[in-house]
């Protein structure tokens, strides 16, 4: 569960971002169905852009540090009426851009549209 809960935030934070520069704290909701009963959970996340500037040539052991946007993450339960299964969700404490992690998160190129600042 809290795997798809984790899916939801990630997904549900990129909805209507402007394109700006920083790391910080967003308020976010969205609905999470629970022994038929839909809630919405209210919580916080890390959003924004890390600034990133690549270099003119990167050679094969010479590579870029990427920076992206984490925090430090806890986690709560909530429990809805009626239901004996809590639902645990993520809630960001303080966000800052750190180096990638290839341990937990995908650092490499990303071939999707990404919007410019510009």
């Amino acid at each position: 569960m809290q795997l798809v809960v984790m899916a939801a935030v990630l997904v549900l934070a990129g909805v209507g971002q402007s394109c700006r520069f920083g790391c910080h704290p967003t308020n976010i909701s969205f609905p999470v169905d629970s022994c038929g009963v839909t809630e919405f959970i209210y919580t916080t996340i890390c959003a924004g852009h890390c600034y990133h500037k690549d270099p003119v040539y990167i050679g094969d052991d010479d590579w870029a540090e990427q920076k992206i946007c984490n925090g430090d993450w806890t986690y709560e339960v909530k429990h809805i009426q009626g239901c004996p299964v809590a639902v645990t969700y993520p809630v960001a404490r303080n966000c800052e851009c750190t180096a990638c992690n290839a341990g937990n998160t995908y650092c490499g190129h990303f071939h999707g549209y990404i919007p410019s600042c510009l």
